[in-house]
């Protein structure tokens, strides 16, 4: 056993502790201490929660809140921060804690896991990640408490607040607050608005760049190109997404600077989707399509991939280098941005294709939200989630663990080579 686990990739390894993650995650999501009495929860709809909660989608085929017992919502909370830190990153922390050494292999892992160019200085940013996750966690929650103990019992505001920042924090659009309504009580809470989104947006910007912020502070000078880059396309994708949905829909502004918010992975919403027109359903899918950034707890094709991209396309159109924020943009960015863009369409054109197979009765629109909403690990839907067959739910659940592992991951997981050793000459191909 330990050969066979020395011969695989670290991406096949993380997909794989993905993968059993889910699994003990639906059978535990299934016990019966987990279910309320009068319930019942078919293991379909487990694995579909299970799968949602670890790729920290926010999907849900039966409400958390009415549902689960307040076990079975301390395991979703649990199952929603294994994904959002990443199997490897808490594998490690587990190890740390028990006094022991990581080796090699595991380095490897979380450098991987975590987007780090080296395995040097692995250990101290897993040590970083876990207090930084833990402290804004417990900010989150306290900050919420204030909000939903006007509302609730000391108890319940309690675990409520906890979860929710648990699930804010890593971009993840469960709730326990029952009957379907998400934040929806709450679209008039400033407060509550502005807690939420905070904790969206530290948990979708990566823990190399909050590291970075810590570090610098305000001192824009300091930051690397990357950290640069994530926060300029950020807050633009903010603020045009706040434009355009107010634009298109019925909403406050506040409606619309958080739905652009929590379409970037979260998974949240103040206001009911299905009453949306389309043109404000297709602001929210490139949002999610385009989603948080590396190294954060969110999915999508990532910010950094999207700024590489139009810098390529921009370079291509008017003959000059790629560049930005006085540093030249990586030769093989703009190939490797392509490469997951193409995929991430790929896997969303196919398994919008096989959700209207499955559920003909379904609109072209509401699929390709539901499904690019799986891709982007997001979870906002338009109210057609409860109502899918089982075919639809497993493509769903095949798509979210996709874009939680990256389309370039999968498309990689198979092949493990050390190179071409044969050549051939250029050949000639008309291109546009």
């Amino acid at each position: 056993m330990k050969e066979l686990f020395r011969k695989q990739s670290p991406a096949r390894l993380i997909a794989l502790g993905f993968a059993f993650v889910i699994l003990l995650g639906s059978v535990l999501l299934i016990l019966p201490c987990s279910v309320q009495d009068g319930k019942k929860l078919s293991y379909i709809d487990s694995l579909y929660t299970s799968t949602s909660a670890v790729c920290v989608t926010g999907l849900i085929a039966v409400d958390a809140g009415d549902t689960f017992t307040p076990l079975g919502q301390f395991f979703l909370a649990a199952l929603i921060q294994v994904g959002g830190l990443g199997v490897t990153s808490v594998g490690a922390g587990i190890i740390m804690a028990m006094g022991k050494r990581v080796n090699l292999k595991g380095l490897n892992l979380i450098r991987e896991g975590s987007n780090l160019n080296s395995v040097r200085g692995a250990i101290r940013f897993v040590k970083s990640v876990l207090l930084t996750t833990l402290i804004i966690e417990l900010i989150g929650a306290v900050l919420s408490f204030l909000v939903f103990v006007q509302d609730y019992p000391l108890l319940k505001a309690l675990g409520i607040s906890l979860f929710h920042s648990v699930a804010a924090f890593n971009n993840s659009g469960f709730d326990i607050l029952g009957n379907l309504q998400n934040l929806i009580p709450y679209r008039d809470n400033v407060a509550l608005n502005i807690i939420t989104c905070g904790l969206i947006f530290f948990g979708g910007i990566g823990f190399l760049v909050i590291q970075e912020m810590r570090i610098y502070k305000l001192r824009w000078k300091k930051y690397s190109m990357h950290a640069k880059v994530v926060l300029t396309v950020s807050a633009v994708l903010i603020l045009v997404g706040t434009v355009l949905l107010k634009l298109t829909e019925e909403i406050t502004w506040m409606g619309a600077f958080f739905h652009s918010v929590s379409a970037r992975t979260a998974g949240f919403s103040t206001y009911p989707l299905g009453t949306f027109s389309d043109s404000g359903l297709l602001i929210l899918i490139v949002l999610m399509f385009i989603g948080a950034s590396p190294g954060s707890t969110g999915g999508g094709i990532k910010t950094s991939s999207f700024f590489v991209l139009i810098q390529g396309i921009k370079s291509a159109a008017t003959n000059k280098s790629e560049k930005a924020f006085r540093y030249a943009v990586p030769r093989d960015a703009f190939r490797k941005a392509s490469v997951i863009t193409l995929l991430a369409i790929v896997v969303i054109i196919i398994g919008t294709w096989l959700m209207m197979l499955l559920e003909p009765e379904i609109r072209l629109m509401d699929a390709l939200f539901e499904i690019t909403s799986a891709f982007g690990t997001v979870g906002l839907s338009t109210g057609i989630t409860t109502e899918l067959g089982v075919g639809s739910k497993l493509v769903s659940i095949f798509v979210m663990y996709i874009g939680r592992l990256g389309p370039l991951t999968i498309a990689s997981l198979w092949y493990f080579s050390r190179g071409e050793l044969v050549r051939f000459p250029e050949g000639n191909i008309a291109i546009g």
